[in-house]
């Protein structure tokens, strides 16, 4: 069994949606690391990743404020049926979540990524619902909150924007608020994903001195222990001593010298 991995921080951060950015994308692109990566040079994307078919396409821009954008297609070259984008704020994890259904809808080969989206705007959010995520109306919109108060989800019934879901977590500020927007056409399962690794109870890992003061107020940090070393680690310590250089001593003998011989007479004339 290989040895687990060292947490990537000195704390763990508990609600994960409020861990924010760990500055890398690896969580999010962890799930296709085997799909083909693309490097440029120019554009506002850093690296795309595709699926071999090149129908769906993960965007990282890790300078810009919207950081992910992910999107599917019917073929290589036709313009995007669906996009989501996360922001700067957003935890990588959280995106990981996404890009996990996506590299497994992919490989059972029915295109359920590019699924019709439900008539019905409970089908995306069914993890908070069950969770017991707080809901209310106002203006055409449907409001879920978490039930700390820290996360949501923004619904526009009348899709009178582009952005038909948002989910967000954080305080609200540049730096702080975390938001995953989908477009009208995303479909339900997709986002149910997304939004059912905002209910995980597990903590992600994160450098204190880099989180946002505002969300480590808000959240819950536990300091990280580091693991204990294995008797594999510990061997090398008792291999690799100096021996001592003190005289050894059988254990037959003592440290006290014996008495000298008694003088021989000395021979007569």
């Amino acid at each position: 069994m290989p040895a687990p991995q060292p947490a990537d921080g000195d704390v763990y951060v508990t609600p994960r949606y409020l861990a924010g950015s760990s500055g890398t994308g690896d969580a999010g692109f962890a799930p296709v690391t085997h799909w083909p990566h693309h490097h440029l040079d120019e554009g506002p994307h850093q690296l795309v990743v595709t699926s071999p078919d090149h129908r769906i396409r993960i965007g990282w821009a890790g300078d810009d404020y919207d950081r992910w954008m992910i999107s599917a297609a019917p073929d290589a070259v036709s313009a995007a049926r669906w996009t989501a984008i996360a922001n700067q704020s957003t935890p990588a994890e959280l995106v990981g979540a996404l890009t996990a259904q996506l590299a497994q809808d992919w490989a059972e080969g029915e295109d359920r990524f590019l699924a019709a989206p439900s008539i019905y705007w409970t089908a995306g959010v069914k993890p908070l619902l069950d969770a017991g995520w707080a809901q209310h109306r106002s203006r055409g919109f449907i409001h879920l909150a978490s039930p700390d108060g820290q996360a949501g989800v923004d619904i526009d019934l009348l899709q009178r924007r582009e952005e038909f879901v948002t989910l967000w977590a954080g305080p609200d500020g540049w730096g702080t608020r975390a938001e995953i927007t989908f477009t009208t056409q995303a479909p339900a399962h997709l986002i149910a994903a997304t939004a059912q690794a905002f209910t995980d109870p597990a903590p992600v890992a994160r450098w204190h001195q880099h989180l946002s003061a505002e969300l480590a107020a808000q959240a819950q940090l536990t300091p990280v222990t580091p693991p204990a070393p294995t008797p594999r680690d510990i061997r090398p310590r008792i291999t690799n001593r100096r021996p001592s250089t003190a005289a050894s001593v059988p254990r037959w003998s003592t440290t006290t010298p014996s008495a000298p011989p008694p003088a021989r007479p000395a021979a007569r004339r």
